[in-house]
This record gives structure tokens, C-alpha cells and sequence, in this order.
């Protein structure tokens, strides 16, 4: 079935098309929409400015297929294949890309709203300045992906693989990732305020002048990280490990730190007003000029602290 026969099916009311074999069709600016492309093999066809909104494209082989300003909102695309597909400027509103592997593919410019990319492979995919707010990137691999600028609040990152993800200026308020592997990310002077992240690995992050109140880091792994001027002003660090930590001149203004592990911890010049370190372990820390003004350090562990000129 070539592609002059499926536009004349369509144009008669046919919409069942699955398994057709289209490899290197020219279908651009076709208007399909609706149709079922469930199991096709479109790969390396020609798509481009195509209309196809809510068609069904599941397990669909598109690798390499040119959907350059493509309509393709509330498409269904699970488990299809779009690696080196090009994307770019096409309009994914609504789409269900659940384990789909877009690896090398092109988004530059692509309209990515209410999209769910559950575990889709990203890996190595160029999403710079891209508007991801609140998409659902749960156990994504985005590994190496190149997300600068991108916005990426409220996103859903739970489980995904950003190992090797450039995140330079990325916007990250509200987001969940919760349990992630970022030992060693460099996170500084980010936007960072209302993340959850309880229970992630951030052993060695760079967090300096960050913005991370109101987030919630339960038992989050931060030993050895930098967090030297950055604002975790009534954060949730409850059970937190923080061991060695710099948290110079940080604001930790109304924190939840009880029982958390700040052994050795850096807390010169730190502003801890108001903040609960009820049994939290600060043996061997320096507190040296801190704001403890109505802090609370109820069964604290105090052994070998230095709070010189602590206030």
C-alpha cells in the first residue's frame, strides 16, 4: 500500500491502517488525523507539516522520519521507535510517548505541553530552552540529554537517569525527584524552591547560592555537598545525611533538620533562626558566628561543636 492509496482510503472514510508499510513515504502536509498507524513502518518518511492529531501510532516504527511542524497533539505513540526522527517545531500537546526511544531525535522548537514521556529513552537528546513544565518524565533515561534553559517545573523526573545531563540554567521549581542519582551535579545558583528530592543521592553536589526553600529533602543524601550561600529557608531536611557539608553562610531560617546527620558540618555565619535540630547529630560541626536565635536543640548531639560568637 503506497501513500496515494492510503490518502484515497482515508479520503473515503477508512481509518484502520495498521501494519502498513510506508518506509519512506511522502505524506507531507497529509491529513490523517484519527487514524490508526498502530505497527506501521514509517521510517524515513516524509511527514513534515502533516495533520495528524489524536491518531494512533502505536509500536509504530518512525525512525528517521521528517515530522518537521507535524500535528501530532494527543497522539498515541507508546513503545514506538523515533530515533533520528526530526521533531523540530511539531506540536506534541497531550501526546502519550510512554517508552518511547527518541534517541538523537531533533525537538528543537516542539510543543512538549501535558505530554507523558514515562520511560522514554532520551538519551543524548538535544531539549535546550525547551518547555517542559509539568511533563511526566518518570524513569526516563536522559542520560547525556542536553537540558540548558530548559523549563522544567512541576516536571515529574522520578526514577529517570540523568546521569551526564547538562542542566545549566534549568528551571526546576516544583519539581519531583525524589530518589534520583545526582551525586557530584553541579546545581549551583539554581531555582530550586519547592523540589522534592526526599531521599536522592546529591553526595558532592554543588549547590551554591541556590534557591531551595520550602523544598522537601527528607533523608536526602548531601555529604561533602557545597551549599555555601544557598537558601534553604524553612526546607524539610529531616533525617538528612550532611556529613563534612559547607553550608557557609547558608540561610536555614525555620529548617527541619531533627535528627539529621550534620557531623563535622561547615555552618560558619549560617542562619539558623527558628529551626528545629531536635536530635540532630552535630558532633565535630563549626558553628562559628550562626544565627541560633530560637533554634531548637533538644537532644541535639553537641560533642566536639564549635559555636564561637554564635548568636
Amino acid at each position: 500500500m503506497n501513500e496515494g492509496e492510503i490518502l484515497q482510503l482515508y479520503q473515503r472514510g477508512e481509518r484502520n491502517f495498521r501494519g502498513a508499510d510506508l518506509k519512506a513515504a511522502n505524506l507531507i502536509s497529509a491529513t490523517l488525523a484519527q487514524a490508526d498507524f498502530s505497527g506501521a513502518t514509517l521510517q524515513d518518511a516524509s511527514l513534515a507539516r502533516a495533520y495528524l492529531e489524536r491518531c494512533y501510532l502505536l509500536e509504530a516504527n518512525l525512525n528517521g522520519a521528517f515530522l518537521y511542524g507535524a500535528d501530532l497533539r494527543f497522539v498515541k505513540l507508546k513503545n514506538s521507535q523515533l530515533i533520528q526522527a526530526d521533531l523540530t517545531k511539531a506540536d506534541l500537546s497531550g501526546s502519550h510517548l510512554a517508552r518511547v526511544d527518541l534517541r538523537g531525535a531533533k525537538l528543537s522548537g516542539a510543543i512538549l505541553r501535558w505530554v507523558s514521556l514515562y520511560g522514554a529513552n532520551l538519551s543524548g537528546v538535544n531539549l535546550c530552552g525547551a518547555n517542559l513544565n509539568s511533563i511526566n518524565l518518570r524513569s526516563a533515561n536522559l542520560a547525556g540529554a542536553n537540558l540548558n534553559w530548559t523549563n522544567l517545573s512541576g516536571a515529574r523526573l522520578s526514577g529517570a537517569n540523568l546521569k551526564g545531563a547538562q542542566l545549566n540554567g534549568v528551571n526546576l521549581k516544583g519539581a519531583w525527584l525524589n530518589g534520583l542519582e545526582l551525586d557530584h551535579v553541579n546545581l549551583s545558583g539554581m531555582e530550586l524552591n519547592e523540589v522534592k528530592i526526599s531521599g536522592a543521592n546529591l553526595q558532592g553536589a554543588d549547590l551554591t547560592g541556590s534557591n531551595l526553600s520550602d523544598a522537601m529533602m527528607r533523608c536526602t543524601q548531601l555529604e561533602g555537598a557545597n551549599l555555601k550561600n544557598a537558601n534553604l529557608h524553612a526546607s524539610n531536611l529531616k533525617g538528612g545525611k550532611l556529613i563534612q557539608a559547607d553550608m557557609m553562610r547558608t540561610n536555614l531560617r525555620e529548617a527541619d533538620l531533627r535528627n539529621a546527620d550534620l557531623r563535622d558540618v561547615n555552618l560558619n555565619l549560617a542562619n539558623l533562626a527558628g529551626a528545629d535540630l531536635s536530635g540532630a547529630n552535630l558532633s565535630g560541626a563549626y558553628l562559628w558566628g550562626a544565627n541560633l536565635d530560637g533554634t531548637c536543640l533538644r537532644g541535639a548531639n553537641l560533642t566536639g561543636a564549635s559555636l564561637r560568637s554564635a548568636i
